[in-house]
């Protein structure tokens, strides 16, 4: 019986390693891009490291900007450059425009039918049509400016009134996103800012799923070893989790159609009642699942919340670190609604010029997603004078890019901007699969940012400086702070203004 076992187990190692070693040699019969040496089986994977966005950097710095590497099974391309960036996202954007099979994704979004991750074919056009047209067009993303403001306004007032002066900005701001997308998707409520342990039932599922989607999956990288998933508690994870966000969407969507906004004039059309509209209406070109709307939900908690926390977090991290420069921001914004009020509202935004530079730097320094989320390419094409295979999974390194000293020799004073035209700074993509949420995520960062530095003045706790701010990233999809940013509050306008209900009062901009 043991014979028969190290037989089965042999044959289990060596197969692959020789399929491996046949892929690696018609690989380099190719015209392929550089690459570090690989390792029978394995490939590079070894080299990923920790943070795979740093090791890769690091290796691109001796490849080039286009670099290739064999991580298990999968053929890898390695984008380090704004010239390559441009070369993948815009002019030959169409073959770079898919997405690989995940492990993870496939379960929790619905066989990969988020828009996000579903592979480029008419499902996910028509998608993501319906996303840019009903979800996130310029009139809707206005719609919800009540409910980002209100929420905003909860949070100061939450702040103002805690009953501790140090503050936890990093559970902070992940409230806050959480906050206005349940709003925003459900029309529900959620956590109560500043009380402990108090979350709602969609926190908890939320957090697991982005571990979850967060994570190393070995299956990703080589699909024969997925049974060690069972191992190690990642499949029964996924199933748990799995079982949770679909029991909570069919509540929510058993409960609008019940009672869909639109019947109740006093409230907002939400984005589950948009999908439900958009599942009945006659003539549409896609006829919608429930498990279809199910995987757009996941699509804008995933991409609504984290990315709009970390980002607030991390542009704090900074401005704690530089005090002048956070001098010269709250002076911008006080400076402007000073006699008008105590809170900024979106309308006044606009008129801020200082601190949306200081959250494009933020975004350069610290891009939410450093690798973007993988791409993988449908046919064969040749680019930077190198043959790309087709399947082959693409990763662009924005935090290389963004970090490039020959980019960036003065980036205070830089016209490049983050929205997806420039290719040196990609925090939200670019092309086919640039993000459609950007305007959202940008309003939400920039009306919680103005309005935490108008109201409030922030210092590190006693017996910390400058240098002892913790700037290592956290492990996952969305790369979060390490250690949660705890900052001592003091109130800058008098408790009176927020007792008085004047910090939710309306700002008229002349």
């Amino acid at each position: 019986m043991s014979s028969t076992i190290f037989l089965a187990v042999l044959f289990t190692v060596l197969v692959p390693t020789f399929l491996t070693i046949i892929m690696n040699r018609k690989h380099e019969q190719n015209r392929l891009p550089p690459g570090p040496r690989k390792l029978p089986f394995i490939g590079n994977l070894h080299q990923l490291g920790q943070f795979p966005h740093r090791s890769l950097q690091c290796l691109s710095r001796r490849h080039g900007p286009l670099m290739f590497l064999q991580l298990g099974s999968v053929p890898t391309l390695v984008v380090s450059s704004a010239a390559m960036a441009k070369e993948t996202c815009k002019t030959h954007d169409l073959v770079f425009s898919s997405r690989p099979s995940l492990c993870a994704l496939n379960k929790l979004g619905y066989k990969s039918s988020t828009i996000t991750f579903a592979p480029y074919a008419e499902y996910w056009r028509q998608v993501r049509k319906i996303a840019v047209v009903e979800l996130l067009r310029v009139k809707r993303v206005q719609s919800f400016k009540a409910i980002r403001e209100q929420e905003v306004a909860f949070m100061i007032e939450k702040v103002a009134n805690s009953s501790s002066s140090l503050i936890n900005l990093s559970e902070l701001m992940l409230l806050l996103a959480n906050n206005i997308v349940l709003r925003v998707v459900f029309s529900m409520k959620g956590s109560n800012y500043g009380e402990k342990n108090v979350k709602s039932e969609f926190d908890e599922i939320l957090h697991e799923t982005q571990d979850l989607l967060g994570m190393v999956n070995i299956a990703d990288y080589l699909p024969w070893m997925g049974w060690f998933n069972k191992l190690n508690g990642v499949e029964a994870r996924l199933g748990k989790n799995f079982r949770e966000l679909d029991s909570f969407y069919d509540r929510a969507i058993q409960e609008h159609r019940e009672c869909p906004r639109k019947a109740r004039k006093d409230e907002h059309e939400d984005l589950v009642d948009v999908l439900l509209r958009v599942q009945t209406a006659p003539n549409q070109d896609i006829a919608l699942t429930d498990d279809q709307i199910k995987a757009v939900l996941t699509d804008m908690f995933i991409a609504g919340t984290d990315t709009s926390a970390a980002t607030l977090a991390w542009t704090m991290s900074e401005l704690i670190k530089k005090p002048s420069v956070m001098k010269k921001t709250q002076e911008e914004v006080r400076g402007i609604v000073k006699g008008k009020g105590a809170f900024v509202q979106e309308r006044g935004l606009p008129k801020l010029e200082y601190l949306p530079m200081i959250i494009k730097e933020a975004l350069r320094l610290h891009p939410p997603v450093p690798l973007l989320l993988p791409r993988e390419t449908t046919e064969t094409r040749v680019i930077g004078g190198y043959e790309i295979p087709a399947k082959t999974r693409v990763f662009i390194n924005a935090t290389a890019i963004s970090l490039d000293p020959e980019l960036w020799d003065d980036p205070e004073n830089s016209s490049i901007d983050f929205r997806g035209q420039h290719f040196e700074l990609l925090p939200f993509g670019a092309g086919r699969r640039g993000c459609p949420g950007t305007n959202f995520a940008v309003l939400t960062v920039e009306l919680a940012l103005a309005n935490l530095l108008l109201s409030f003045d922030w210092r590190l706790p006693d017996r910390m400086n400058a240098d002892d701010v913790d700037m290592e990233d956290a492990v996952g999809l969305t790369v979060h702070n390490k250690a949660p940013l705890c900052l001592v509050v003091s109130s800058h306008i008098s408790s009176h203004a927020y007792a008085s209900g004047e910090a939710s009062n309306a700002i008229e901009w002349k």
